[in-house]
């Protein structure tokens, strides 16, 4: 059986005393060098189920804003509005600012991986689907869609030098996003395929839960998945650091 790795004492202990703060945790999981419909079907994933998205990050040509912890997000999703997400990342949930607690839209996560955890701040706003498409367009500026509390977020954190003219519209990529349940587990798990530039391909199967619940969700997905022979010691790629890598080559 595949065994999963384990958090050095420090990772744990780190881990551990975020938890308590976050509103929730994500399991991630990417799966590389796969037959994707071969896996779909062991699974049980029906792929007719998936949602199309179109994502797009706004950066520089260089990716200065995600090298100093923010990630700025614009999103299209099939049948709904689109948002428009500013995260801080890493952000303990000691740390999140005071002036964000209690906004709409704001979320503190832990997002949890065999290669270790980040915490994250994230503030999301609803925008039509139209303002966004104009975004993915070029016909109009990322910097309409905010919020003024997103504005405020952004102009506090962006480098040293680094103007909101400097900042480059990366993409749009597509995914689909397909959620699922093994036949023996009865929690919801996501799949997202991300298509990437030059025809590469990145698979990530996640699962939240309470941060309460986080280490007995974690035993349980391990168990299943290990049951489908899905490998949890497989090198493993951050999503969005491996879309931005590249959207800023092709961008170059």
């Amino acid at each position: 059986m595949t065994t999963l790795p384990t958090y050095d004492a420090d990772q744990l202990a780190g881990l551990l005393e975020a938890l308590p703060g976050a509103d929730s945790v994500e399991l991630k999981l990417t799966v590389p060098g796969v037959d994707h419909r071969a896996l779909a079907h062991d699974l049980g994933i029906d792929t007719l189920d998936a949602v199309v998205r179109q994502v797009a990050f706004v950066d520089t040509a260089d990716l200065r804003l995600s090298a100093s912890g923010l990630v700025l997000r614009v999103r299209r999703t099939q049948r709904k509005p689109g948002d428009v997400t500013v995260k801080l990342r890493p952000m303990l949930p000691a740390d999140v600012p005071a002036e964000l607690r209690g906004l709409p839209g704001l979320k503190v996560e832990v997002d949890a991986s065999p290669a270790g955890y980040t915490c994250s701040c994230s503030l999301t706003a609803s925008v039509s689907d139209r303002k966004a498409r104009a975004v993915l367009l070029g016909q109009r500026p990322f910097a309409d869609l905010l919020t003024p509390e997103q504005r405020a977020v952004v102009a506090d954190r962006l480098p040293p030098g680094t103007r909101m003219a400097d900042l480059l519209l990366l993409g749009p990529v597509h995914l689909l996003k397909c959620r699922f349940a093994l036949e023996d587990q009865p929690r919801k798990m996501i799949a997202e395929l991300w298509f990437l530039p030059g025809g590469a391909r990145l698979l990530e199967l996640s699962t939240k839960a309470p941060p309460a619940r986080a280490f007995q969700t974690a035993a349980e997905t391990k168990l299943v998945l290990t049951r489908h022979a899905i490998d949890l010691g497989a090198p493993q790629e951050l999503k969005t650091r491996s879309v931005l890598a590249a959207l800023s080559a092709e961008a170059r």
